[in-house]
């Protein structure tokens, strides 16, 4: 028995080189296919099991360890589980499916949400990168864009923002994707056409459309005021053709980045963010709640809230609560001016450097230092103001902007009329006098342009036109 005990370990010990060689070998190949398969990804797709928990300060925690959902209009399926070789169809599928932490990749396609919904909306944090070809290897907005664009039709039963953030945002990110109104907007067939243009002057939420459904005057993207605050960034984005704001935000904490956008033919601003945190100082004190960055933005027609170019009409609305840093963006073409500081934000959170200002109809800044005054500023003034930087910034036309023409022209010629046909003495203001009436007239009111569609795919040409300015 001792013997073949013995002869048993002298085998084991002659083969063992053997099999440890077989297993390492075994080993280095699973890992080398590990390897392999991670080289063939756009990023890493990590599945394992998390979960998200709320930190002290009631901003959601993002997940180190988010995997990667995957999103197609043209291959996908909701009924998928939303990996790349079976993408979901819609994106508010993935929202829904994501937690905080996770990427959400979508493949260029237009998009109008689930049956048609015509908006998408989140109570948390989301990271979606949008304009991915169908193999999901090549990000690209130029070549294959993924486009939120709700039609008419979905202006019959959901009237909201085309994206909407209710609660939780620490970690949002929005990279590469294009958000148009045009297609759900309401105009009018007749007043202020242009000619090259599609359709005429875009029609308020109160004014019934010959056809279709009125104009829901919401923004394309907006961040309610009750959301609790975290890190935010939008990035290498189309906003276009918005009935209210291209991007409105109430920011509680964090940073809130805004570069390399394109920002074209919106209505009031392209851009406001305001602070939503409480001030502790009293009476007429202000909070710093968080910081703003808007850099390396194109910024382009900006209309007026009505059609008589009387308010709004801001490429940047400075508001209250936060420290901006606004550099290196091209603003041109607002009814109004480039930059609006009239909230009374203090000018020691301010900082406007390196922008090419042009064609702003009311001067480039709309400044007021005091209550009940309006400074209108040109570009070359700034040093002069109390900011805490101003500083590089110019007034001059870009020769390469590749603006649609058509739509410049319309711009520069755009006038607004107004006809009062009032006759005090009319026989019908007579008899109304005399039987304790008011006297009536009638006034008709007609723009030549405000606020028409712009052709969403030449909102695309505006990427890299000015080196070191404007979207990149």
């Amino acid at each position: 028995m001792k013997a073949i005990s013995t002869i048993i370990l002298m085998t084991c010990l002659l083969l063992s080189p053997c099999i440890n060689a077989q297993v390492n070998l075994k080993n280095l190949q699973n890992k080398a296919d590990q390897v392999l398969k991670k080289s063939e990804e756009p990023t890493a797709d990590k599945t394992t099991q998390h979960t998200s928990e709320k930190s002290s300060s009631g901003i959601a925690s993002v997940s180190a360890d988010g995997k990667i959902l995957y999103v197609s209009a043209s291959s996908g399926s909701n009924s998928n589980d939303g990996s790349k070789e079976r993408p979901f169809k819609n994106i508010d599928k993935a929202i829904k499916t994501a937690i905080p932490g996770d990427k959400i990749y979508i493949a260029g396609g237009r998009y109008m949400g689930t049956l048609g919904a015509g908006f998408l909306e989140s109570d948390k944090g989301l990271q979606l990168y949008g304009s991915w070809n169908e193999e999901f290897t090549r990000q690209n907005i130029s070549e294959h864009p993924s486009c939120f664009q709700p039609d008419n039709e979905t202006a019959r039963s959901s009237r909201k923002a085309l994206l909407k953030f209710t609660r939780d945002v620490n970690g949002t990110v929005i990279d590469h994707m294009v958000f148009d109104g045009g297609e759900r907007n309401a105009y009018s067939a007749s007043d202020g056409v242009v000619k090259g243009i599609e359709g005429g002057r875009l029609l308020p939420p109160t004014e019934k459309p010959s056809t279709g459904y009125p104009t829901v005057g919401e923004p394309l993207v907006q961040f309610v005021s009750a959301t609790t605050g975290g890190d935010v960034t939008i990035q290498h984005c189309v906003f276009v053709n918005g009935p209210s704001f291209a991007l409105q935000a109430g920011h509680r904490s964090g940073k809130f980045t805004v570069k390399n956008n394109v920002f074209v033919a919106n209505k009031m601003a392209a851009i406001e963010i305001f602070g939503t945190c409480a001030s502790t100082g009293g009476p007429n004190t202000l909070s710093l709640c968080g910081e703003v960055e808007i850099a390396n933005n194109t910024i382009v027609f900006t209309w007026s809230r009505l059609k008589d170019f009387l308010d709004m009409g801001y490429g940047i609305r400075i508001m209250t609560k936060c420290a901006y840093h606004i550099h290196n963006n091209v603003i041109g073409g607002s009814i109004l001016a480039g930059v609006d500081h009239t909230r009374f934000n203090k000018n020691e959170w301010i900082k406007i450097d390196d922008n090419i200002f042009f064609v702003n109809k009311d001067k480039d800044l709309h400044y007021s230092p005091a209550s009940n005054t309006r400074l209108r500023v040109d570009a070359s003034d700034f040093a002069d103001l109390e900011l805490a930087s101003a500083t590089g910034n110019r007034n001059e036309i870009p020769q390469n902007l590749k603006v649609n023409k058509a739509y410049l022209d319309g711009y520069l010629s755009a006038r607004y009329n107004e006809k009062i046909d009032y006759d005090p003495n009319s026989s019908a203001n007579q008899w109304r006098e005399a039987m304790g009436l008011n006297k009536q007239g009638t006034i008709s009111s007609s723009a030549t342009m405000f606020a028409n569609k712009y052709p969403w795919k030449d909102a695309l040409l505006l990427f890299g036109n000015i080196n070191g300015y404007g979207a990149q």
